[in-house]
């Protein structure tokens, strides 16, 4: 039995509403109230926590990431560090040399156009060969929907002059029609399959680091779309994944958000591992740190790589109207086995367009109970917010993407419908549960640096004076409950995540300044002095 009182704190239950202290026992929350209460129910066993004045919050529930990509990226070289692509080619070369036992690498987060002029070339073949010819390499670019593969990998892919046609993608070619190794959407996703997975010990290491990482950043839950993308055969990653979690080296909740190549292989799993675990069930087990969980599905691509599936042209691409990564008829086949099985289903969408298409088509399956998600949901008008609503729809907004974004989204989309898009705000105002995440390892998961985009619409470097469209600037508060209740609400879990209250997981954040209060400007500063999860502390500064 674990007991633990925290007193002396300003301890936030809803919006407006604080308490001095809070008792936990056993990983749940007895008790939250005054000091003499909190340490009167906690009892002589009880550790005491002085708090001595700081803010405590629940911890945040990161609603879309990859948790494995991001341990796996942590242990590769961080290309959003390289400056330009003989930078990239340098760095990549030198982790060979550091590393002679590699089989393949793959590393991520370049972003051409932050490059400095005259340095903006998009890598190909060539570029990679310089990195090896012996074993597949590819880069992928920060927006994770477009990225480059050396000779060796576009060999493995069997793609040639003869052969560079994948669904859902685009293999870019040359005036002679050969493959020039740079490839989009769902070509870049086939990648995986062909690049030596990490060892299982391996694995273990790179999904603790992650962990411990998110810990630091008051992170308890993350909502991790690993298998079956990045984990190309899901049963035997999964058995990783599980492993930490039997063998008691979590340090976070996971809930699992995964995908299938056709929707036969979604039907066996229905019918078999599904059905044996007993189906996505909400139920009210206070030990449930690690869930399979919701069906996810890709149905454009970025704004940055102009692969986002718009209903106009692209202002500054005419005639390109982005990527529809799956036919109607294969979404449709997919939802519909997930609806007959209960399950709930997560949809990339970032251009309006597939935000419209994959809504309506979900809409036919007469299943609003199932909370049918857009993640993303970037470009939109309000006429599209009021039919999300309407749909019963959830959505998982990344702030910190403003960041970039931001710089690009009117020369893409127009000034008009830019004013209505990563509509925080007026989604949230509209009733729509508007949960947050990060998207890691495509950016940090830097929570913080999250709230701040929210709060202040302002990228990383202060710009611009008043925030970008800030209409839809949210206060704090609701910046706080969209990053834990309402991305508790977006994983069926809201009666016990993301409150502090009686009842709820003893799942929280004890902050070295008071977010609430703190000027805008020292938002990004803020650091958690401990995190718990489940009654456990899982990172102490």
């Amino acid at each position: 039995m674990s007991k633990t009182a925290f007193i002396n704190a300003k301890v936030y239950v809803e919006k407006g509403v604080y308490a001095d202290a809070l008792c936990q026992e056993d990983g749940v929350i007895r008790l939250v109230a005054g000091n003499r209460q909190v340490l009167a129910a906690a009892g002589p066993d009880a550790e005491v926590i002085d708090c001595e004045g700081r803010t405590v919050i629940p911890g945040f529930n990161d609603s879309h990431m990859h948790l494995v990509n991001l341990g796996k990226t942590m242990m590769l070289p961080n290309l959003a560090k390289c400056r330009d692509l003989e930078d990239i080619i340098q760095t990549c070369r030198k982790y060979l040399e550091d590393h002679p036992q590699c089989r393949g690498l793959q590393c991520h987060g370049w972003r051409e156009d932050e490059w400095p002029e005259g340095h903006r070339r998009l890598p190909d073949r060539h570029d990679l060969d310089r990195i090896s010819t012996e074993i597949p390499v590819a880069i992928v670019r920060g927006c994770e929907h477009a990225g480059a593969a050396n000779s060796v990998l576009l060999a493995r892919m069997g793609l040639d002059r003869d052969h560079h046609v994948i669904e859902g993608g685009e293999v870019v070619v040359d005036e002679a029609g050969e493959p020039t190794g740079y490839l989009k959407e769902a070509a870049i996703r086939s990648i995986y399959a062909y690049i030596p997975n990490f060892s299982e010990e391996e694995l273990c290491e790179a999904v603790e680091n992650a962990m411990a990482y998110c810990a630091s950043l008051g992170i308890t839950s993350v909502q991790s779309m690993d298998c079956g993308t990045y984990l190309p055969h899901w049963e035997p990653n999964y058995r990783v994944l599980k492993r930490l979690y039997d063998e008691g080296r979590d340090l976070v909740r996971y809930t699992g958000q995964i995908t299938f190549k056709t929707p036969e292989d979604l039907q066996a799993y229905v019918d078999g591992s599904y059905a044996k675990a007993g189906g996505f069930v909400f139920n009210e087990n206070l030990d449930d740190r690690m869930r399979m969980g919701p069906l996810k599905l890709v149905r454009d691509g970025a704004l940055g790589a102009r692969t986002a599936m718009m209903r106009h042209e692209y202002e500054d691409d005419p005639g390109n109207f982005g990527i529809d990564s799956m036919t109607d008829e294969s979404f449709q086949a997919f939802i519909d086995v997930a609806a007959k099985a209960d399950m709930q289903v997560v949809t990339h969408c970032i251009g309006d367009e597939a935000i419209e298409r994959c809504t309506k088509q979900w809409n036919r399956t007469g299943r609003p109970d199932l909370r049918f998600g857009i993640v993303h949901n970037q470009i939109t008008d309000i006429p599209l917010l009021q039919f999300l609503k309407d749909s019963g729809c959830v959505v998982s907004y990344q702030p910190i993407f403003l960041d970039s974004d931001m710089h690009a989204v009117e020369s893409r989309c127009g000034k008009a419908l830019s004013a209505t898009s990563y509509a925080f705000k007026t989604a949230r105002e509209m009733g729509l549960c508007c949960s947050y995440g990060s998207d890691a390892p495509v950016v940090d998961p830097n929570t913080f640096d999250n709230l701040y985009s929210a709060v202040t619409r302002k990228d990383l470097s202060g710009w611009p004076e008043g925030g970008w469209n800030p209409q839809e600037c949210v206060d704090m508060e609701t910046a706080i409950d969209c990053y834990t209740a309402d991305s508790a609400y977006f994983e069926f879990r809201e009666n016990v995540k993301g409150r502090l209250k009686p009842g709820f997981y003893a799942d929280l954040t004890v902050l070295d300044k008071d977010i609430f209060t703190c000027a805008e400007d020292e938002i990004r500063s803020v650091r958690p002095v401990l995190t718990m999860c489940a009654g456990k502390i899982t990172y102490r500064r």
